[in-house]
This record gives structure tokens, sequence and C-alpha cells, in this order.
């Protein structure tokens, strides 16, 4: 009886603490994990609110278009990969030169994008499925297919997994990315369909060789117009033949494979242990991983409804998740950005700098993306990470660029013009402290511990500067190690 009374006792305050405004620190852990920063305005926006009524203000304002304008040269045609090996030499350099300025430029776009989004949860789960369907414009070289599977990432980024996942499966950048777009029934390639099985929906060791190779024919003929870049289905080159597929025997196409993987309880379970990893904490919890799975499953994968869940559970707002997770260098960058109303003139240093920090948007590692948290962070990335934040808090000389992110960005430019570049822009993202303050709320009797949460995800590790210099203060709250967390 005893136990039964703690336990309701227990239910009562937590369902009477849900009613409750969320508070300044709950707002700020709320806007920072489910988009990128937040300023003091936004954050004093959403205190008031109880859990439930954040989450829905969040998901309302979720978009599934970009609000910035793209780059003119995305809907310039498509250019034909066999005409580009028709030319010479000269010719092939001068259109390699332009696709790393173009993919450059998208980048830098959509950090933009990013920044000042009205959208920033939806902007967040962009980024979440470029890493769950990592695609590299180093293997696709065509900078209007990365587009184009980025307007697929962000339109169907909160809408249904099925749509997503069908969706990605005949995405160009996508088939050309994993080796689909020249499978026939002759020599189906296995790349797609391992990918789709291992990194897309049941993860590592939940199927077998057979269903891969099986998966493999059903995918045959999944192609590209060779002159548009759109997809097409080239029925001459589909395997016919009966397979089977996790015990499933049939005729079957790439569709009919899909809807299988779906069907199958392990899909819902490993897209929710990953948006556990993203929202709450490294080691998800399974008991709730098995139930919001189910609930996913149940509502037919539909995306929206299983974040609301998520953003609500007791696991999200529990102090001991909070300053969990490592910030990515977007979250770094474009975090600052939003936090402290920096509005640069230009993005491309802000790609640089996440580019140079291990994060090269549009061009993940390896079919795996990103692994994230502790990886974020070693020796070379945290001493860019500090010069980063020196060069917008304290002038300091500009962040050096490394070979890796060189090659990335523009393979055939000299280094000396590559740091020109980035310091000219980097001018523009200085932080004004006295521009900053006067967007603080006037007349706090803790002012100085309002900015403190404002900045920091829990307290800092390091002692502050004491007195009225707000500025200062400021500096040393970026340069504590909790600024490195979310």
């Amino acid at each position: 009886m005893r136990s039964l009374t703690a336990g309701l006792l227990l239910l009562l305050a937590s369902a009477a603490q849900a009613g409750q405004g969320i508070g300044f620190e709950g707002a700020r852990h709320l806007l920072n994990r489910a988009g990128f920063g937040a300023s003091d305005s936004e954050v004093r926006a959403f205190a008031p609110l109880t859990r439930v009524q954040a989450v829905d203000r969040l998901l309302a304002a979720t978009r599934r278009e970009a609000s910035l304008a793209p780059p003119t040269f995305v809907e310039a045609p498509f250019v034909p990969y066999y005409r580009v090996r028709r030319m010479n030499a000269e010719e092939r350099m001068a259109e390699l030169r332009t696709r790393l300025q173009q993919a450059f430029e998208l980048r830098a776009w959509w950090l933009h994008e990013m920044a000042v989004s009205p959208s920033p949860l939806g902007e967040r789960m962009t980024l979440f499925w470029h890493n769950h369907f990592a695609t590299s414009q180093q293997k696709v070289r065509s900078v209007p297919l990365m587009y184009r599977q980025n307007v697929l990432l962000r339109r169907e980024a909160l809408g249904s997994f099925r749509t997503l996942l069908h969706g990605i499966a005949k995405d160009p950048a996508m088939l050309v990315y994993l080796d689909n777009a020249g499978s026939r029934r002759e020599a189906p390639n296995e790349n797609f369909a391992r990918e789709v099985m291992e990194l897309f929906t049941l993860g590592e060791g939940h199927y077998g060789e057979r269903d891969v190779k099986d998966a493999a024919r059903a995918f045959t003929g999944w192609s590209l117009n060779r002159d548009t870049g759109e997809f097409v289905y080239r029925r001459a080159w589909h395997d016919h033949g009966e397979k089977t597929v996790l015990g499933r025997t049939g005729r079957l196409d790439g569709s009919e494979v899909l809807d299988i993987l779906l069907a199958h309880p392990r899909t819902a379970e490993f897209v929710v242990a990953k948006l556990w990893r993203e929202f709450v904490s490294p080691t998800p919890d399974r008991a709730e991983v098995a139930r919001l799975a189910a609930a996913f499953r149940g509502a037919g994968y539909e995306v929206k409804p299983l974040l609301k869940a998520i953003l609500t559970s007791e696991p999200f707002w529990a102090e001991a998740n909070r300053a969990s997770l490592v910030k990515s260098p977007v979250d770094l960058v474009v975090g600052t950005l939003r936090t402290f109303g920096i509005q640069p003139m230009d993005y491309r240093p802000a790609a640089f700098a996440v580019a140079a920090l291990g994060q090269s948007l549009l061009q993940p590692p390896n079919v795996k993306g990103w692994p994230g948290g502790e990886s974020w962070i070693d020796s070379s990335t945290l001493l860019g990470r500090r010069q980063w934040i020196d060069r917008v808090f304290r002038g300091a000389e500009a962040m050096s660029v490394s070979a890796g992110a060189e090659e990335s960005m523009t393979a055939s430019a000299p280094r000396e013009a590559i740091r020109r570049t980035l310091e000219r822009g980097m001018r523009t993202y200085a932080f004004e402290a006295e521009r900053w303050s006067q967007g603080v709320e006037q007349g706090l009797a803790d002012r100085r511990g309002r900015v403190t949460s404002l900045v920091l995800a829990m307290a800092p590790a390091n002692p502050v500067p004491g007195g009225d210099d707000e500025a200062s203060l400021v500096r040393a709250l970026v340069a504590d190690p909790v600024y490195q967390l979310r």
C-alpha cells in the first residue's frame, strides 16, 4: 500500500509539473535542443508555457519549405555525366571549379536558412535526415541534385517517414551515391539494398545476406534519365523473378521491399533510438524507445506526433539529461549567431568554419554520416572551436583553415586566397556587446544569472569574473567548457 501511495504521489507530482510553465531555463533547454540557439526574447516568450503548449507552438511553426530563396544556379539544367566525360581536360577543370563553388555557396545558403528560419525545428530535422540518409556532393557531382534532395528532406522532415523513405529511395542523388542508377537484372548492385536495411531502417544484424541479394534484385531498374537527372524506372532492366525478403516471397519490386521493411518492428525502434540520441541523451532508454516505437508504427510513421511525444516526455526534461549532448559544429556556429543576434553579411565563413570543425554540409564522411557525440571534439577541433569563438567575441585572428576543409571546399583555390576570403567575411561576425545587452530583459534583480542561464545549459565549470562588465561575463561564459554542450 505504501509503495502504491508513493507511486500515485509521484504520478500526481509529475502531472502537476507538466501543467506548470516551463520557466526560463526550461524554455532555453527546449529551444536549444529543438533548434539552434535562442535569443533572450525567444526564451522569455516560451517560459510561461506548459510543456505541451511550448512543444505545440514549436511544431505549429514548422515549414515544409525554406524561407530564403536558394541560389539561382540550383534551377540550372542538369549537366549529364556523359557530357562531362566528353569534355577536354580544360573544360572538365572549369566544370569542377564551377561545381565546387556552387556547392560551397549552397552550404552557405543552408546555414543562413538555419540561422534565420522561423522554423528552427524544421531545419534541425532536415539536418537530422541529411545525416540519416547520408549523401555526398563529392560523389554525386551535381549541385542541382543535392539541392533537390535537400528540398525533399525539408518537405517531409516532420511529415511521414514512410513517404520520406519511399521518396529518398527514388531520389536521384541517392541513386547515384549508392550506385543503384546502373543496377540491372544481369548484375544487381547490392550497395543500395544493404544500406537501406542497415542504415535507413533495420540497423545492423537484423537481416541476412539473402535479404540483401533479393532486395537488390527488387531495386533493379530504378535509375536516372541521363539527360535530365530525373528518376526513371527502366522496366527492361528490372528483375521480374521471385524473391524472398525477410520471409516474404513474391515477385517483389522496390516499393514492396520498402513496405516490408516498414512493417518490421525493428524499423520504428531504429529511427526512434536515433531521434533519442539527437534530442534526449546519448544512451536511449530501451523501455521508452520500445513504447515510442510502438506508437510511431501505430500512427503510420508520422514524425510530428513522435516528436511531440519525445519533447514532452519526462526523460527529455530530466535534469540528468541537461547538457548531456555535445554541440555539433553547426550547433556551435549557428547557435552562437542566433543566441547573440549576430547577422553576418556573408555566410561563407560559417560554411568554412563548420567544415574546418568536421561537419562539411552536403559532404558527410561516408554512408554512415557523422557519428556525432563525443567524436565532434578532439585536440584539433577543440582548438578550432576556441579560435572561432575568440574571433567572434574577442576579434582575434581568423580561424585557420585546415587542409581537409580547404580540399572539401575549393580544391583549386590557394590557401592564402581562402584565408583572405574568410577574414573579409568574418568582419561582420563580431559580437556587439552593447547592442546585445539592450535586447536582454531590463530591470532584472539577477541579471548575471539570467545571462548565464541563457548562454549555458548548466552552471559554468570555471569561475566567471565578478562586477558589472557584461561583455567580460559573456566572453567568460562562451569560453567555458559547458558552452560546448547543449
